[in-house]
């Protein structure tokens, strides 16, 4: 299973998340909104247009938005 983790380096909830899912141990990809302008394309895409942040994606599938109804909305790039 192919696990990503779309997140913005200024949102305190994307590193949260990312804590969560290394304190489980799992794998993931993580992409960086803020800094590449193809990973912002792939989550607006994903989202319908949403740019809030986090987003955890599985297989191609998002499976969490956000964490416990907290997450940023990012710029447009």
């Amino acid at each position: 299973m192919l696990t990503e983790l779309y997140v913005s380096r200024s949102c305190e909830f994307c590193a949260e998340l990312r804590d969560e899912l290394d304190d489980d141990g799992r794998d993931f990809v993580e992409y960086d909104v803020d800094a590449d302008p193809a990973a912002r394309a792939r989550l607006l895409a994903l989202t319908g247009g949403s740019s809030l942040v986090p987003v955890l994606v599985e297989d191609g599938r998002i499976v969490q938005t956000g964490v416990r109804g907290r997450g940023c909305y990012v710029g447009p790039g």
